[in-house]
């Protein structure tokens, strides 16, 4: 049976303590998202990264690695989440069916944690494993370059760009369900 990782992103410290919020994995499309994941026939699962206000490396590392991968994984990252997987398989070069990024984020102007992304993109990915870039016209400038430099590493990646889905979070969509994404992450399965 193929697995599937869904990665959230991070989020500001006041909304991680706010109960009026839910936790990062029931944020957004990740829940719709995994279930979808899990009726298509999908081991899957959205880990819960330590400490999304602030997230270090090594901690989500040693999180993510709880996981077992193969040629039939399917990764999806969100934000900090995609920037992740992209770290994390460049400095581990197991191959991947699928990776998808959407709106990754790997702080290029330092203003959050710059150690966190203290890496360079390993450009033997893409023949790991098939990648995808999901990205809106209307996001902010962290990740509108972010988005920039992963298409410079990875000439030729799948781009799949939305106009005006901003980060892709619930306030851009306005819905819980994200189906392109959801197309994107099973194209090809049969």
């Amino acid at each position: 049976m193929p697995n599937a990782l869904i990665l959230h992103g991070t989020c500001s410290r006041e909304e991680y303590f706010d109960e009026r919020y839910p936790s990062s994995i029931n944020s957004h499309w990740l829940p719709w998202l995994l279930k979808q994941l899990l009726m298509a026939g999908y081991a899957a699962q959205t880990p819960t990264m330590p400490l999304a206000y602030q997230p270090v490396y090594a901690d989500w590392a040693r999180e993510f690695q709880r996981h077992e991968l193969g040629p039939e994984s399917l990764l999806v990252g969100h934000s900090c989440g995609g920037g992740f997987l992209l770290r994390w398989l460049a400095e581990n070069p197991v191959p991947v069916r699928r990776l998808v990024l959407v709106a990754p984020w790997l702080d290029p102007f330092g203003r959050k944690c710059p150690e966190f992304f203290d890496f360079e993109l390993d450009p033997g990915l893409r023949e790991r494993t098939e990648m995808h870039l999901v990205f809106s016209d209307n996001d902010g400038a962290d990740i509108n370059e972010s988005v920039r430099r992963v298409m410079a590493a990875y000439p030729g990646i799948a781009q799949h760009g939305f106009p005006g889905y901003g980060h892709f979070c619930y306030a851009n969509l306005r819905t819980a369900a994200f189906p392109e994404l959801l197309g994107i992450a099973l194209r090809g399965r049969t």
